[in-house]
């Protein structure tokens, strides 16, 4: 639809925000719809035994699904702009993912920024109740089932100890000559999914 062209790509800074504010629209729209066409019925043959109330009955399934895809944005954890700026002056040539909110079935994991390289995925998270041990099982479970099981995974819950991390990362990058996003946009739909697009694809 053209209404949410302007979204932020998943995995970029202010991507939850873009998308909360869109399942918001979606959701008011479809619930708007539902009510408008049961009234419609309603004053056109006085009763709510007509095809217009099955039609609005359906309808609240897609609004239901779009309310509960809401639910999930409003609840997932953004990226601040004060981490973002000091991740961004920190990252050099690695690609950064931000806003990645995991999910499972016993839990959420909120990661604030990721970056992968050279079997190292790390990540920064800003949640503070995040178990950072189950997180890290999570991920490296997840990546696993593509292949990556000799992946090393970090989860850093201080700044300045990750952007510390990011610098040493750079410093393999330059050394190795190796090309992220390069690598990202060789990947071709179909095939086995680089570790970074795992990530995204992990995530809501």
């Amino acid at each position: 639809m053209k209404l949410f062209k302007g979204r932020v790509p998943k995995g970029e800074f202010g991507y939850i925000e873009g998308a909360s504010r869109a399942a918001i629209i979606r959701t008011a729209i479809s619930v708007l719809a539902c009510v408008v066409i049961f009234l419609i019925g309603l004053l056109i043959y006085h009763t709510n035994k007509s095809a217009f109330s099955i039609i609005a009955a359906l309808g609240c399934i897609p609004a239901g699904l779009s309310a509960v895809n809401m639910i999930m944005y409003l609840r997932a954890h953004r990226c601040s702009k004060e981490a973002y700026e000091k991740i961004e002056a920190h990252r050099g040539g690695l690609l950064i993912r931000y806003e990645l909110e995991m999910t499972s079935y016993e839990e959420n994991y909120g990661i604030s920024a990721a970056t992968v390289l050279d079997k190292n995925v790390c990540c920064y998270s800003e949640v503070k109740g995040l178990d950072v041990i189950d997180c890290e099982k999570h991920i490296r479970n997840q990546i696993a089932q593509s292949g990556y099981s000799s992946y090393t995974v970090k989860v850093f819950k201080d700044l300045d100890a990750f952007c510390a991390r990011l610098d040493q990362l750079e410093q393999i990058r330059a050394s190795k000559n190796i090309d992220p996003q390069a690598i990202e946009d060789a990947w071709v739909p179909g095939t086995v999914e680089t570790c970074a697009h795992v990530l995204l694809s992990i995530s809501l």
